[in-house]
C-alpha cells in the first residue's frame, strides 16, 4: 500500500531519547475519517498513558517512533480521566474535588459507601477509539478482530482496517477498505458480508514481538 503506513495496536513506541511504552488504542475522527491520536501506555507505572497527537508519530511495521523526548511525552495529556462518584454516605461540608481525602467503604459494606474514584478512557469530543481485538461485524455476523489501522502518511486519513479473520485452523489477515466501514462506535461494522471479506487478499502484518 504505497504512501501508507500501518499502526499496529500493541506495537512498541520509542521517543527520540528512549522507550515510551506500548500503543494500546487509536483515536479516530470518524467524519474524515483520520487518526488524530494514539494512546501509549508506559512500561512503568509512574505515569498513566498519554494521548499522543498523530503529528508526532512515525509508524513502521511493528514499531512506532515518536518525534518527542521522554520528558515531552510525559507532559502530554493523560489518556484517562478520573472522577469521583459520591456514594450513599456524604459529608455536606466537602465536595468531590476533595475526594482524595474522603474515607472509603467498599460497596455493599454494612455502612454503605462514601464514594468511588472512577477512571474512564479520555477521548476528544466527537471522536472514537479503536482498540486491538475490537470485534468486527460483517453484514451477516462477527467476522474477526481488529489488529490495527493503515493510514496515509501525509494526511493521516485512515485507508484500511487491519483485520484477523477466520477460525483458529485457517486464520488470515486482511485489510478492509475504510469506505466499507459504517460505524466504529462499539466495535467496527462494515457493509461487506463474511464471504466478501473472506475473498479479500491476505496481507502481511508484522506483529510486535513476532
Amino acid at each position: 500500500m504505497e504512501g501508507t503506513e500501518p499502526v499496529t495496536i500493541g506495537a512498541h513506541a520509542t521517543c527520540t531519547d528512549g522507550p515510551a511504552g506500548e500503543v494500546i488504542r487509536v483515536v479516530v475522527d470518524p467524519v474524515v475519517p483520520a487518526v488524530t491520536h494514539i494512546v501509549v501506555e508506559p512500561h512503568h507505572q509512574r505515569i498513566r498513558g498519554r494521548l499522543v497527537p498523530v503529528r508526532l508519530v512515525d509508524a513502521t511495521p511493528g514499531e512506532v517512533k515518536l518525534r518527542c523526548t521522554v520528558a515531552e511525552f510525559e507532559s502530554l495529556d493523560p489518556a484517562e480521566d478520573t472522577s469521583f462518584v459520591p456514594g450513599t454516605i456524604t459529608y455536606a461540608a466537602y465536595g468531590p474535588e476533595q475526594a482524595v481525602f474522603w474515607p472509603h467503604v467498599a460497596k455493599g459494606g454494612k455502612y454503605g459507601s462514601y464514594g468511588d474514584l472512577v477512571t474512564e478512557d479520555s477521548v476528544p469530543v466527537g471522536e472514537v477509539q479503536v482498540r486491538r481485538d475490537d470485534r468486527v461485524h460483517a453484514t451477516d455476523g462477527e467476522i474477526g478482530r481488529v489488529q490495527g489501522l493503515v493510514i496515509d502518511r501525509d494526511s493521516y486519513h485512515v485507508t484500511h482496517v487491519l483485520l484477523q479473520e477466520g477460525h483458529l485452523w485457517g486464520r488470515k489477515e486482511v485489510a478492509i477498505p475504510i469506505k466499507a466501514v459504517t460505524s466504529a462506535d462499539y466495535g467496527i461494522k462494515v457493509n461487506l458480508s463474511k464471504q466478501q471479506i473472506g475473498d479479500l487478499p491476505q496481507v502481511d502484518i508484522e506483529h510486535p514481538g513476532g
